[in-house]
């Protein structure tokens, strides 16, 4: 289904996913969702997020969706929380509710974030990026909040 028509104040439940991308550093991408998005408009999240589309495998959607959205070209995606499941409201009302496996990849490239999707990017360590989950929870999409406990950060290091 389209994302608009799957996205909606009683959404069902449905595979998306996660990618965190690392630089050379070993530091992960965060970005801030567009102001312009329908839903969670302006929160920071993880590197990359969305929907395999029809026939489409979570590697080449990981591939598409990083080219997409922030623009480097990535290499060694792996599964690092596979069974990973949440449900979140955003300011709208509209509901994410996702089985969402959770992916690590190497940025092997330039970012060139597309400004309809990024608004803003940042590379941070892991205790960076837990201190801001932690300090500013408010500011970040529910998934990232919720996926420390579920041990992704434990997977970064």
């Amino acid at each position: 289904m389209l994302k608009s028509d799957v996205h909606s104040h009683s959404t069902p439940l449905h595979l998306g996913f996660s990618c965190y991308i690392l630089n050379t550093m070993g530091q992960a991408l965060l970005t801030r969702r567009a102001l312009n998005k329908a839903t969670w408009p302006g929160v920071w999240t993880n590197s990359s997020c969305g929907r395999p589309g029809p026939g489409e495998g979570l590697v080449a959607a990981v591939h598409r969706r990083v080219a997409q959205e922030s623009g480097p070209s990535v290499t060694s995606i792996r599964s690092v929380l596979s069974q990973f499941c949440y449900r979140a409201v955003d300011t709208t009302g509209i509901v994410e509710n996702e089985i969402c496996p959770v992916f690590l990849a190497q940025a092997d490239g330039p970012l060139d974030p597309v400004q309809a999707e990024v608004s803003q990017w940042k590379w941070g360590g892991i205790n960076e990026v837990r201190t801001t989950i932690t300090a500013t929870p408010f500011l970040v999409s529910l998934w990232i909040v919720d996926q420390p406990d579920a041990g992704v950060f434990e997977m970064l290091q």
